[in-house]
């Protein structure tokens, strides 16, 4: 059993993070996904899974955070390589001991400008679609 000063230092919180140890099931849970959904997202590269002795896959808490970006991601219309690259692009900036280029950066400036385009996109789509409710509301008296 660890100590709780152990628990807390960087390098051993860091392999907490990296050390699969949960089954679809619970990733699934925590994600509010599927089983099949995550499995899919596993087979299209988008997550690394280890294999336990019994052949099952096991996650790592990276890979649950991957499935929360690509959560996000999904709705905003994103293909599963424009994902795959944002998901590579993070982890890569992400990494204490990697120095981002000058063409991650533009990489990164390109996506979030993306994002705000498909954001401002949404945000009249949800204007209409309030506008539309509230003609409806106003047809029933």
């Amino acid at each position: 059993m660890s100590s709780p000063d152990a628990a807390s230092s960087p390098d051993v919180a860091s392999a907490d993070r990296d050390e699969p140890t949960l089954k679809v099931g619970e990733v699934a849970e925590r994600v509010r996904l599927s089983h099949r959904t995550v499995r899919y997202y596993d087979d299209e590269g988008l997550l690394t899974a280890a294999r336990s002795a019994g052949n099952y896959r096991l996650y790592a808490e990276r890979d649950v955070e991957r499935l929360l970006l690509i959560r996000v991601l999904k709705p905003l219309g994103y293909t599963l390589e424009e994902m795959r690259e944002l998901l590579h692009l993070v982890a890569s900036l992400e990494d204490p001991d990697h120095r981002p280029t000058d063409r991650e950066r533009e990489e990164l400036e390109t996506f979030t400008v993306d994002v705000k385009r498909r954001r401002d996109r949404l945000a009249e789509q949800l204007a209409a679609a309030d506008d539309f409710y509230a003609s409806l509301e106003g047809r029933l008296g």
